[in-house]
């Protein structure tokens, strides 16, 4: 039997995984400086100057520190 609420969430996009550098931390919140330039808390544990992956509000791990590039289609 299909799931009404299932088949409605495998309609919905996955949150992006998102890769930010860490400006500042504080009680397991850290300030996350984005590559446009805005800013976005998101919980965990992190080292302040490291770039860091994060997802849904939550710090997932460490990002290698490449260069951004970004390319306007």
């Amino acid at each position: 039997m299909l799931n009404p609420y299932k088949a409605l969430l495998g309609l919905l996009p996955e949150s992006p995984l998102q890769v930010g550098d860490v400006l500042s931390t504080s009680n397991g919140v850290a300030m996350i400086e984005v590559p446009g330039g805005g800013q976005v808390t998101a919980r965990g544990e992190a080292t302040v100057g490291l770039r860091v992956f994060f997802r849904d509000g939550v710090i997932e791990g460490q990002a290698p520190d490449l260069t951004y590039v970004e390319v306007e289609i």
